[in-house]
This record gives C-alpha cells, structure tokens and sequence, in this order.
C-alpha cells in the first residue's frame, strides 16, 4: 500500500504573514510622506518592519529546505518570497534616503508614488490570501500592473518637474533619487504579480 505523503501547506499562511507585513511597510511610508513629521520616529518603524521582513523570508527559505513535498514548484517559492522581500527593501531604501539626504520637504509626488505603492501591495495581499485556493488571484495581479503604470506617468512627470522647476542642483539629485527609487518599489510589486501569474497559470 501506498502511503501519500501530504503537502506542506504552511507557505501559504507564512507568505500572509509577508504581505501583510510588505502592507504595514508601504502605510508607514505613506504616512510619513503624506505628513512629514517624526520622520525619526518612523523611518525606524519602517525599519523594523523590513527587518521583521527579512526573518520572514529567511523563515520560508529555511522551511523549504526542510519539506519534501511542497505546495507549488521549489523555484516559485523561493522566487515569490524574494520578490515580496524586494519591495520592502526598496520602501525601506526610500526612507534611508529621507534621513540620509536629510530631505527637508520631499516633492508632493512622492507622497502620490507612496499612495500607488500602498495599494499595490493591498491588491498584493489580497491576491496572496487567494493563492491557496487558487481563487480570482488574477482579478488583483491586473490592479497591481495598471497601478504600476499609474507610477510609472507620476515619476516621469515628476522627473520633468524638477528639472524645470529647481533651481538647486543639489535638491533636485536628492529629490530625483528619491522619486527614482519608490518607483523601483512599483516594478519589484509587479515583478511579484509575475510571479503570482507564474504559480496560478501552473495550476490551473
């Protein structure tokens, strides 16, 4: 007789744990840009939630080693928690900037960047909940894409703003930078959403 062995289900609940924890990144950010005090106080907060973020990937990577029997392929495991990691890594970069640079007022664009990144990594949330039973994940992969988009316009109008406009070279690298970055944070939540497609197309 054949014994089956079951599937190890657990990555499910800890890439919740992920998204939820990208979501709470991404509102710190938000806030901190949309009102712009106790900068301190918050970009150790954002901090602290990148560095919660790389336990938890460290945590899948570990469990993968130690399943036999995994819910999707090895690869798109290891992929989807690097590519979620990747997306804090850049909103925690943003606000190294803010204090590194010691940016005295960010553009209002980059508060808008922040909102987009806010909501792609709701529609991430949500898609990733769904993973399990492989339910309208696609529906919110879309969403993430057209947001993506949506930064893409602000970071290049932005961009063309500050070159027309500031007169300070100097303000206008810093505030460059930082527009540049938080819009890497948009890509590496759409290089997520690829990776989702990649997982839901497999099973389908």
């Amino acid at each position: 007789m054949v014994r089956m062995v079951p599937r190890e289900t657990k990555f499910f609940d800890m890439f919740n744990e992920m998204a939820s924890n990208l979501t709470d990144g991404a509102k710190v950010l938000r806030d901190l840009l949309g009102n712009y005090e106790h900068i301190d106080a918050r970009v150790s907060n954002i901090k602290d939630i990148e560095h919660r973020g790389d336990d938890m990937t460290h945590s899948v990577f570990v469990k993968l080693n130690q399943t036999f029997i995994t819910p999707f392929d090895r690869e798109d495991i290891h992929r989807l928690a690097s590519s979620l990691d990747d997306v804090l890594d850049f909103i925690n970069s943003a606000a190294d900037r803010i204090m590194v640079y010691k940016i005295k007022t960010p553009p209002a664009e980059a508060f808008e960047i922040a909102k987009v990144i806010v909501r792609q990594a709701e529609a991430l949330e949500r898609g990733v909940s769904m993973l399990e039973k492989n339910q309208k994940v696609l529906e919110h992969l879309v969403e993430v894409n057209r947001l993506e988009n949506e930064a893409d316009r602000i970071s290049r109008d932005a961009i063309g703003k500050l070159f027309e406009e500031e007169k300070d070279p100097i303000v206008l690298i810093k505030h460059k930078e930082l527009i540049e970055i938080l819009e890497m944070a948009t890509d590496k939540a759409e290089d997520v959403a690829n990776v989702l497609e990649t997982i839901v197309l497999k099973s389908a």
